[in-house]
């Protein structure tokens, strides 16, 4: 095996840097993987893409990007206990302390050690390479029936959905409002679907993405953001507004409608991270008794309840990725993504990169 590889690193200013470096070599508890897919998520265009804003568990420290990472593991350090060479993984993208009372219940999301808690693509090497070393304890079996590109979009914005979705339950009883269609919020309309939402509607600021979520499928409704999104809802919906509404877009008049079109009883989850809302309690949550609630990233536990779930429902997240690009592209992957104008974008290698972007969310 080769023992040098080019990755790729965000020094902060709109840019991507490739750099060649050594693949490295896994130590105890480690494994080396070649990676296959490894999508960009909003989050590295918000906090480190533009300008390094993060501080904390977003702050960057200058290493590899890229932290939706699939790909099949070539070397096995000492000391692991389950996966083997080929076995096919996805990495949950943050490795914790393993001890604190979060990562017992398996959110390391939420580790509390600042010593120990390090997020891929972070705070520790990515996946913008061709390989990267994870610790086992982090690793998701990928399902023989998806693909790693369905695997990559699985570790960070499918995961992250499924736990909010999960939070507020949906069903066929309900009606579904998806603030903010980019690929989180796609996602969200492809689960609300398959979990049986009576309708889907999706809102946005940018017109290919109402398009996308149209043609693809995925949202009975498309309305472009503006004022009378309240009252375009409550028309859509008999007057009463939606049984449940997902956040994904992070801005505050979207917050604000995602509240607001909900109707009495209803359950609002907010998953776009960063901004601010102002609401007024009584009105807006208190007399129709609403609730709230948030949701960051998932468990390993939840994360693995949803590779079963795909299988199951026949969904490929796939799906959802508009774009392909090689790592010697990986400057174009990110200024698309930047532009909003797309779907999921993914830096992909060997039979991933072959694969052709699909039309909507139904397997060809």
């Amino acid at each position: 095996m080769q023992r040098a590889m080019q990755a790729a690193y965000l020094p902060g200013n709109s840019t991507v840097e490739l750099r060649t470096v050594p693949v490295p070599v896994p130590s105890h508890g480690e494994v080396l993987l070649r990676i296959k897919a490894s999508t960009i998520c909003g989050s590295d265009i918000r906090a480190i893409y533009h300008e390094h804003l993060g501080k904390g568990p977003e702050g960057y420290q200058g290493v590899i990007a890229g932290h939706e990472p699939c790909g099949q593991i070539v070397e096995v350090g000492p000391g692991c206990r389950r996966f083997n060479v080929g076995d096919r993984v996805i990495v949950y993208h943050i490795s914790g302390c393993g001890v604190c009372n979060d990562c017992r219940r398996g959110y390391m999301i939420s580790c509390t050690s600042q010593k120990y808690r390090r997020a891929y693509g972070w705070q520790r090497d990515g996946a913008m390479a061709g390989y990267m070393l994870a610790e086992e304890k982090d690793l998701i079996a990928l399902p023989d029936q998806l693909s790693y590109a369905d695997g990559a979009q699985v570790a960070c914005g499918f995961g992250t959905v499924y736990e909010g979705i999960e939070k507020i339950g949906i069903s066929g009883d309900h009606s579904v409002l998806i603030t903010g269609l980019g690929p989180v919020g796609l996602a969200a309309a492809a689960i609300a679907r398959k979990l049986g939402a009576q309708k889907i509607i999706g809102i946005d600021v940018v017109e290919e993405r109402l398009k996308l979520a149209k043609d693809m499928g995925l949202c009975d409704e498309t309305l472009a953001s503006g004022a009378d999104n309240v009252s375009q809802v409550k028309d859509l919906t008999g007057g009463f507004g939606v049984e449940r509404a997902v956040e994904c877009s992070a801005n505050a008049a979207a917050r604000a409608t995602a509240v607001r079109a909900t109707r009495k009883w209803g359950r609002i989850v907010f998953i776009g991270e960063g901004g601010g809302v102002q609401l007024n309690p009584s009105p807006d949550l208190i007399h129709d008794q609403k609730t709230i609630y948030g949701s960051w990233v998932t468990s390993t536990w939840l994360m693995e309840e949803l590779t079963e779930r795909l299988v199951r429902w026949g969904l490929h997240p796939a799906d959802i990725i508009t774009h392909r690009f090689a790592l010697s592209q990986v400057s174009d992957a990110y200024a698309l993504m930047a532009s909003g104008k797309c779907g999921k974008v993914a830096v992909c290698f060997d039979e991933e990169l072959q694969a052709t972007s699909a039309e909507g969310m139904n397997r060809k």
